[in-house]
């Protein structure tokens, strides 16, 4: 009963959020685990230039995890809808968390090698790839349809605020022990298991289950390919896909050309880390506003306007007010992001048949992000042929002219939260006729 409660909420009131004890497990469990991974995102680099010395290769530890996640990411959103969702959560759990720590064994012994760091990153994003459709459904699971855009909310200030803690506190560590930040991630693995295995997560609802049982009997590239025509069926998606793809790439191309010009103005490494602490900063208060701010607009619109917001806010980082201005803008760009990502998601669990769940979060993921590790080599590029102020502007001019491009599509600016309140449906013609759909999880 206590199941049933938490996901429909009954006939009476649904009680508070914060008294729903399976999220609040998820939600630490997630909330350590991010810490450790974003603190190994300066970790990992100086580990590499500590073993090799080599500058170029500090960002392939970064692009293999990357890479690794996509690859892995179709078979993994099958498996997901196929078995047995609880133990996919663990066994992911378990397999981050003895990488870590076997890496961080190697580091203090001294016989690290690149070979062992590339290998822990391929691991870790395969992992990754498993965990991130099984948490989603896990969340959908757990979570009454009318809470959802809290749940949501709450885990966007999360993300954000591990973004602010991680990197200090990873270079840190790193500077008290090289194998200390690789441990104490392995460690917030562990915390992050044993955070799954108390909030008890569904091991799926008895329709998906039958489905799954089904599913077995087909190949997984069909599986694959059902989740990729539900996504294709519907003209707005196909639309917010390709938006999210340009979006996504101009996001991971800003990092160098920030990066490059407040050094250019004579910034020294605390002003362009004040300067990046602004995109963190802003996220995290638009996470406390993303409920106010996602009902000013439905979400086609929202993410057009957001996105068109964003690009301006780029373009403004290159006006020539010294190495701190940068801050200010990139601060207010990040404050309506949150709502965006609250808004889709909450769309995407609403409107996603459930047993489809694990299948369209990886095809989703894949179409989002596909260019993402191309961001980075575009942004080196541009900063270093055009300047880094020159870099913003074009990086800018290309979101500004990826929202033009979208806003012709009717289908995109319809794009809206079905009536109903309750969970998604069984079926999906309403939106084939009305054209509404979903968008992205970072």
């Amino acid at each position: 009963m206590r199941v049933r409660s938490e996901r429909s909420g009954g006939h009476g009131e649904l009680p508070p959020l914060r008294r729903n004890s399976r999220f609040q497990m998820l939600w630490m469990g997630a909330a350590a685990s991010e810490l450790g991974t974003t603190l190994t995102w300066v970790a990992f680099p100086l580990l590499i230039l500590a073993v090799t010395g080599s500058a170029a290769l500090a960002g392939l530890v970064g692009a293999c995890r990357i890479t690794a996640n996509l690859l892995f990411s179709l078979p993994a959103g099958a498996w997901v809808d196929r078995w047995d969702r609880r133990r996919i959560l663990i066994a992911a759990e378990v397999v981050r968390c003895l990488a870590l720590a076997a890496l961080a064994a190697a580091v203090l012994t001294g016989r690290v090698a690149l070979w062992q760091i590339v290998a822990v990153a391929v691991v870790t994003g395969a992992a990754d790839s498993f965990f991130g459709p099984a948490r989603a459904a896990a969340i959908r699971a757990v979570v009454a349809p009318g809470q959802l855009p809290e749940a949501y909310a709450r885990e966007e200030a999360r993300g954000h605020a591990a973004s602010l803690a991680g990197p200090p506190l990873g270079g840190f560590l790193f500077g008290l022990g090289r194998a200390l930040p690789f441990a104490v991630d392995a460690l917030t693995y562990l915390v992050s298991l044993v955070c799954v295995v108390r909030a008890r997560v569904p091991r799926r609802p008895a329709e998906a289950a039958e489905a799954a049982a089904e599913r077995r009997e087909t190949g997984m590239r069909a599986d694959v390919m059902e989740a990729a025509g539900w996504l294709w069926r519907h003209h707005g998606l196909r639309a917010g896909l390709a938006f999210a793809l340009v979006a996504n790439l101009a996001a991971n191309a800003l990092l160098l050309p920030v990066i490059v010009m407040v050094e250019a103005r004579g910034g020294d490494a605390a002003a362009t880390g004040v300067v990046l602490a602004g995109l963190g900063l802003g996220g995290l208060l638009g996470a406390t506003l993303s409920a106010r701010i996602g009902r000013l607009l439905p979400p086609g619109r929202l993410m057009l306007a957001v996105v068109g917001f964003f690009a301006l806010a780029v373009c403004a980082t290159a006006l020539p007010f010294g190495p701190y201005w940068p801050v200010i803008p990139l601060f207010l760009a990040m404050v309506a992001a949150p709502a965006l990502n609250v808004v889709l998601r909450v769309l995407l669990a609403r409107l996603v048949p459930d047993a489809m769940t694990g299948r369209v979060v990886s095809v989703f993921t894949l179409a989002t992000m596909g260019l993402t590790p191309v961001g980075p080599l575009l942004g080196g590029l541009l900063a270093q042929y055009a300047g880094g102020a020159g870099a913003l502007v074009a990086v800018g001019g290309l979101l500004a002219a990826g929202c033009a491009v979208a806003a012709i599509s009717p289908a995109l600016r319809g794009l809206d939260v079905p009536a109903t309140a309750g969970s998604a449906p069984s079926a999906v013609p309403v939106l084939a006729e009305l054209g509404r759909e979903p968008v992205s999880e970072r």
